[in-house]
């Protein structure tokens, strides 16, 4: 099985590494070089190395939907790296910043004035019926007024290689862990080509989210105390929670690890009695932070964190409330909030949206649901949605009625068709469609993006349906500063 790019099909697509039939891009060259050159047996022996490494490593991903409960799973992935050229990497960069700007801007607004309510840009109704909002936290300045300290955004390229956001995670944004191990897997695997290249680093992502944090202290400290609040094992993400508090020297907690005393501060339970705690990166959601405030069953939460955390003696990463923004159908009111508070046209576009609160964009979906992906409002993962053209009539039917139903809870969207990179297959290199997720970080004084982010591909031949929870797998993302090699 050597590679032959001359039969690699890219007719009709973007392909992230070929532009056509043998001719890969610059910036790919000395990579498809390299593989071209590697026997059979050269290629089964990477593809064990990499297994062999991911099964050292511990790096496992959980599935809930199966029928024995949660299982964990070694992570699937692909040896053959995604790679974007820096100068294009540069846009996207100043993009992101862009847009995360814009949403923070647009949530502090909400939760004081909602001058973009009163001005019409953003419609009331769809804010008197966010799940997301959350009434509790009116009024609350966060340090420096920023809410979603760190963001993951889904991107994906068209046939034409336009770049688009897909959606923006605010809540608890995941997949940041896979990202860091799928680099250590390929400098473990091939070691040569990262001298070759000159790739940008990933690995200073857990120094550059600890200065984020340390930043939003409420305590002018040398080392602030910070700690990852998790769920518990049975969280599907509990590996990043884990891994992340590592990397970054803080101490993983649960919500019994916490206490808030009478006086509104955070501490924390250790062998030599109370700590002090200053930060909380928290991977638990709004509704179970705080059973004093939210879901009054919550046993995952902290009795009186929102008390310490409206009081100022802690800081909570991303805020509570911060999910108004991670809503598909906000999403698509995107571009007006980019433009209404920053007075600059978006960088990177949104995927063509249509809101099913319009009654004419609703009129149209519903005509046209065997062309569209129609999406719910606040599902992640893939589920509950309906991919038009490989759904059936039936399917059809049902999401009309859902959508009548609640039009609210529903938008829609063009299927692209989305770009694709060389993956094994078996023993074969095949096209499979991708996309990227980036991470954002946004502290007191700066602003930073990830140089690449997990890139997530759909093993299924012809599927875009690129969730690990759903038969998706990952590569690494190389930018390449080519002006440097």
């Amino acid at each position: 099985m050597s590679i032959r790019w001359g039969s690699y099909k890219v007719q009709g697509i973007y392909d992230e590494l070929i532009r056509a039939a043998g001719k890969p891009r610059d910036a790919a060259k000395p990579l498809c070089d390299y593989l071209r050159n590697l026997k059979d047996r050269e290629i089964e022996e990477y593809k064990a190395a990499a297994e062999l490494a991911i099964h050292v490593m511990g790096i496992t991903f959980t599935v809930y939907s199966e029928e024995e409960g949660s299982i964990d799973r070694a992570w699937p992935f692909d040896i053959i790296p995604r790679i974007i050229d820096k100068k294009e990497w540069n846009r996207v960069e100043r993009g992101l910043k862009q847009r995360v700007q814009a949403l923070n801007l647009f949530i502090d607004d909400l939760y004081h004035e909602q001058k973009i309510v009163k001005d019409k840009v953003f419609p009331a109704a769809l804010l008197q019926d966010s799940v997301n909002f959350r009434p509790q936290c009116m009024g609350i300045t966060p340090p420096n007024h920023i809410w979603a300290h760190i963001c993951g955004s889904d991107l994906v390229r068209d046939e034409h290689g336009t770049i688009y956001v897909l959606e923006d995670n605010l809540r608890v944004p995941s997949g940041v862990s896979y990202m860091l191990e799928n680099r250590m897997v390929m400098k473990r695997v091939f070691p040569d080509l990262f001298e070759d290249y000159n790739i940008l680093p990933v690995d200073d992502y857990p120094s550059q989210l600890y200065d984020t944090l340390a930043s939003i202290s409420p305590r002018d400290v040398a080392q602030p105390e910070i700690v990852v609040l998790t769920p518990g094992i049975y969280n599907s993400a509990y590996f990043e929670h884990a891994y992340l508090a590592q990397q970054m020297g803080a101490e993983l907690v649960e919500g019994n690890d916490l206490y808030v005393d009478d006086k509104d501060v955070v501490y924390m339970r250790t062998v030599d009695g109370l700590s002090r705690v200053d930060v909380i990166y928290r991977r638990i959601d709004d509704l179970f932070l705080d059973p004093e405030v939210f879901n009054p069953d919550s046993t995952i939460g902290v009795p009186g964190l929102m008390r310490a955390w409206k009081a100022g003696n802690v800081a909570l990463a991303n805020a509570p409330g911060a999910g108004v923004a991670d809503d598909k159908v906000v999403y698509a009111y995107v571009p007006e909030i980019i433009k209404y508070y920053l007075g600059e046209e978006p960088l990177i576009p949104n995927v063509p949206t249509y809101k099913c609160n319009n009654k004419d964009e609703r009129s149209y979906v519903l005509d046209n649901i065997d062309q569209l992906v129609v999406k719910p409002a606040n599902e992640s993962g893939g589920y509950g949605m309906l991919i038009g053209p490989h759904a059936t009539r039936k399917e059809h039917s049902k999401f009309k009625r859902l959508v009548k139903r609640d039009p609210r809870n529903y938008v829609a969207q063009p299927m692209l068709t989305l770009s694709t990179a060389p993956t094994l297959i078996g023993n074969r290199v095949e096209p499979r469609h991708l996309d990227l997720r980036p991470f954002i970080l946004s502290g007191s004084d700066t602003t930073y993006v990830t140089m690449g982010g997990l890139t997530r591909v759909a093993l299924r031949k012809g599927s875009i349906v690129v969730n690990s929870s759903q038969g998706g797998g990952s590569k690494d993302t190389w930018i390449v500063d080519m002006e440097a090699n």
